[in-house]
């Protein structure tokens, strides 16, 4: 009996060793930016794309699948995103636009790879100084980088993931390191939030309803759905709707840095903040750890709901309303 268990036991241990690679990489595990199970596959470095907003650009490829967005002024009233992408990998993201310095730190707080097409004179010297792992599509136009004929440019470039993955191979880049977790709420915990009600709430980064971002928070699915220029804020390709967990708001202190009205951003002396859960506001405080932007209450840091996340970047909360 005691040979046929150990006879058992080392075929148990050889039939795991030759168990597929592939198959161990699909073991389900927490994704460290969402909290939620899901089946990662190698390369497990964030990556983070800088997405156009002009509205010849929409809607959008890719951004259904960021686990995290920020939302910032780019240049005057026009907003740009940083979509950061970890548990999934869309086929096609875009339209991709050009870099900021504020993209670029916001970036590097999760250690991403960093994709952009063009860059503003500050974030190109950065760049080229290797202070971050990134494409860009000044050096890749036409190959990485492909153009859609569906829309012109500036508002036309696009990149797939698998491209992505071809250029960091390329240059080099480590992409198996997954981005330290963020910190998330337990079912329970997320069932007992208390706060205001606050299930619409509107973001006006101009008068412009075209540049009016406004959520919904639906109930029965839990979920807030995005919407700007009173269109909802779908996939290109099949019309999927961003579906968010978690809607943050912070002030943040904004220059002009020049005539072309691009932006400068205090992303460092923490300020005010909304965070929205589950249909409810709280009041909070925000501060960058170590370049990521995370809601504070009572001197406490909060927790996430378990899902996708959106941070919405303005100059003042006026700008911002809910009921």
């Amino acid at each position: 009996m005691l040979f046929a268990s150990a006879c058992g036991k080392k075929e148990s241990q050889e039939s795991e060793k030759k168990q597929p690679e592939k198959e161990k990489a699909a073991i389900k595990k927490t994704a460290p930016l969402t909290g939620v199970e899901t089946n990662i596959v190698p390369p497990e470095r964030a990556v983070a794309v800088t997405i156009n907003n002009h509205p010849d650009a929409r809607p959008q490829s890719g951004l259904s699948q960021a686990d995290i967005v920020y939302e910032a002024l780019a240049e005057g009233n026009v907003t740009r995103f940083l979509a950061i992408f970890q548990s999934e990998k869309p086929e096609n993201i875009g339209p991709v636009r050009s870099a900021r310095q504020y993209f670029i730190d916001l970036s590097k707080g999760y250690d991403a790879l960093y994709v952009a097409h063009g860059y503003s004179p500050e974030a190109e010297q950065t760049l080229k100084s290797g202070a971050i792992d990134n494409i860009n599509g000044i050096q890749h136009d036409g190959t990485l980088f492909k153009r859609a004929d569906f829309r012109k440019a500036p508002h036309n470039s696009y990149i797939t993931f698998k491209n992505i993955e071809k250029g960091a191979n390329d240059a080099g880049y480590d992409m198996d390191k997954a981005p330290k977790p963020l910190d998330f709420l337990s079912d329970e915990e997320a069932g007992s939030l208390e706060g205001e009600a606050a299930e619409n709430l509107k973001v006006a980064y101009s008068q412009n309803q075209t540049f009016i971002a406004e959520y919904h928070y639906d109930s029965q699915e839990e979920k807030y759905t995005r919407s700007s220029g009173g269109a909802e804020t779908v996939e290109y390709d099949n019309d999927q709707p961003v579906l968010l967990d978690n809607v943050i708001v912070i002030e943040a202190a904004h220059t002009v840095k020049d005539e072309e009205g691009r932006r400068g951003i205090d992303l460092t002396s923490g300020g005010k903040a909304y965070v929205f859960q589950k249909g409810i506001i709280q009041e909070a405080e925000w501060k960058n750890e170590n370049g990521r932007i995370l809601p504070y209450k009572n001197g406490e840091a909060m927790k996430l709901v378990s899902g996708k996340t959106w941070i919405n970047i303005v100059p003042e909360l006026t700008m911002v309303s809910f009921e």
